[in-house]
Parts: structure tokens; sequence; C-alpha cells
């Protein structure tokens, strides 16, 4: 895997274009004041130790060397191997109702809300534990697999919405089946795993209880989170309240005693939301009080640095661009590879070849 450490300071690769454009305009304001003085071939002769090839392969150098030094600053880095690494800890799968129940505003805005807050505040709270998540309706969906990233999983837990699901309805048993099956094989010990309901009990598809039975001879507790009120609320979807088939307002309900039968059957413990807290809080505090289990973890190394080599490359460049003269060396001069000599003139912006002067004043003479 392949990285920039702090990416904001490949921004400073946009200085090297404006450096080109000042290079040029420098270039051609030196030609104009030049010009002022005579042809630019004649000048060129009376200054023969002027080298414009010189500079414009310091200012090479120079544009290169910041390109580098700027690619150093964004410190590029390669990851170098997996490596597995041991925790203790839990595995917690979140099973989440999202059916068209929980817009139901006995909950402040309504129970969907509030539960998606309280599923952050709870991440907030995990240290080495692992979480899923998993939402459900008429069908479930894993929407979040075994992971310990908690910053991925409040995005996922953000996200959460009756849209995810195609199928309507409450099918607590099945979303308890899929949250059974997106246990990761990184442990065998069923004891560190868990699964905590979050529903408000109406269960209309299927036998929960069978489920949790079989969780219960998996040693797998099931931790649940009644939400709602037993007076119940209206559904409002865009505006409108749901009627049933008579015209009657629906009204949701919660369903407390399956809620409590299903952590009963499996050890574990049944809390009712207020609208002061949800009660994840009271659950994760029996949770940290399970006996925990190792759990691995395969992860990158720390990632190798790859900057020296371009500091070292910018650090050359930065040298051969101070110690190169923008004049021709002198000591040099003397290796001339031609064998004669043009003299230039200018007149009237033509130029053209001198004749020997001495010839010509032999000619006045005679």
């Amino acid at each position: 895997m392949f990285r920039f450490a702090h990416p904001q300071y490949l921004w400073l690769l946009a200085a090297v274009p404006a450096f080109v454009v000042l290079f040029w305009l420098a270039a051609r304001s030196r030609r104009r004041r030049l010009a002022r003085f005579g042809c630019e071939a004649t000048l060129r002769e009376l200054m023969p130790e002027v080298s414009s090839g010189r500079i414009a392969l310091k200012f090479i150098l120079f544009c290169t060397a910041f390109a580098l030094l700027a690619l150093a600053a964004a410190r590029p880095q390669f990851g170098s191997k997996l490596r597995e690494e041991k925790t203790q800890g839990i595995e917690m799968m979140l099973a989440v109702d999202v059916s068209n129940s929980m817009l139901a505003e006995d909950f402040e805005p309504n129970r969907l809300e509030r539960t998606k807050y309280a599923i952050g505040k709870l991440f907030d709270g995990l240290r080495q534990d692992r979480v899923g998540l998993v939402i459900f309706a008429g069908e479930p969906k894993v929407q979040l697999p075994i992971t310990s990233d908690y910053r991925m999983a409040r995005a996922f837990a953000r996200r959460i919405d009756p849209s995810l699901v195609t199928v309507q309805g409450t099918a607590v048993g099945k979303a308890l089946e899929q949250s059974l099956l997106a246990f990761s094989g990184n442990t065998e010990e069923a004891r560190s795993r868990v699964i905590v309901l979050i529903t408000d009990g109406e269960n209309h598809d299927d036998d929960a209880l069978a489920v949790a039975r079989r969780a219960a001879e998996m040693g797998v507790r099931i931790y649940t989170v009644g939400i709602g009120t037993p007076e119940g609320a209206p559904i409002r979807i865009g505006g409108d309240f749901i009627k049933d088939e008579k015209g009657d307002m629906v009204v949701s309900k919660l369903n407390e005693k399956m809620l409590a039968e299903i952590a009963d059957l499996t050890g574990g413990v049944y809390v009712r939301s207020t609208k002061q807290s949800i009660g994840l809080d009271e659950i994760v505090r029996s949770i940290n009080e399970m006996e925990q289990s190792e759990l691995s973890t395969v992860r990158f190394e720390e990632y190798d640095e790859q900057y020296r080599g371009l500091l070292a490359a910018a650090l050359v460049l930065l040298l051969l661009e101070f110690f190169l003269l923008d004049r021709r060396n002198p000591l040099l001069a003397r290796f001339n590879i031609f064998n004669e000599k043009l003299r230039i003139i200018c007149d009237s912006g033509n130029t053209a070849a001198l004749k020997n002067p001495l010839a010509e004043n032999d000619a006045d003479e005679k």
C-alpha cells in the first residue's frame, strides 16, 4: 500500500509552473534591456563569457530540486507487510431495526435518529472490542462486517435509513440469524460473542424465540434494547401519517415481552429505552463484565518512509546548481573548436560579415 503521510504539502508543486513563468518573463525583460545597447549578436561577441544555456540549466536544477523537496515533505510511504495483532476483547454484532415503525416520534426526533446517536456514543467508548452492524426490516442486511475500525463503524451507522432495505416489516428472527452468521472466524470461543438487538419489538414474520434458543446453545448472548413506549406513537413518512386499510392511524407500540424473553433465553439483559437514555450504556457495562477472549486482527506494519531518497537527490541537485557558474569557465576558453572567428555587426537591423579593415585602408590610399 502506498500513501502520503502529509498530502497537503503536494500543493507546493503548484509553485513550479509559477517559477517557469517568472523565469520566462525575466529572460524576456533581460533581452529587451540588452537590445537597447545594440544588436544581440554583437553584444554576444562583446560578452563571450555569458552563457544563457548555463542559466537555463541552473533554473532546471532548482525547479527539479524544489519538486523533490515538496514530495519529500509530503512523506511518501509504502506498507511493508501484514502483521497479526492479538488483543483481548469481544465481538459485538449490532442488529438495528430500520422498519418504518422506527420513525415513530415518541422519541425526539424519532426512534431511529435517537438510535443512531446512541450507537455513535457506543463506539466512542469501545477500545479493544470488534463490532459489526446488521440492519433489518422484513429482510436483514449486513451493513458492516466485524471490524475494529470504529471510525468506519461510525460512518456506516450514520447512514442507517429505512431506504437501505427493500422489504418492510420487522423480522427479528431473521435479523438474529443473520447476526449469528456474520461473526468472524478469528475466534472459536463463542462466549466472547454478543448480539445487541435494538428494536421496538413488533415482530411480524418469524419465530425470534427459536433463533434465540439456538444462539443460547452456541453460547452467544443477546442483549435487547426496547426503543419506544407501550402507549406507542403514530408513524409519519414524508409529512403524512400512515393509516391502515380502514383509514385509522397506525400506532407503533413497544413489545417488551418478546424482547425480555430473548434476553432471558441467552443470559443477556433487556433494557427499556427512555427519553434520557437509549440504554446502551447499561448494556456495555454488563458486557464489560463478561469473560473476554483473544482476538486476532491482521494489520499493516508501520509504513516505510521513502522521503530520504528524494531529500538526498534534492540536496545533490541544489549543490550542483550552487557550484554551476552562470558564465563560461575561463580555464576552458582556450579549447576553441572553431578555426575561424566571425565578426558580426548590426546595420539597421541586418547582420553582415566584415571585410578585413586593413584591406579597406589600402584601397582608400590608392
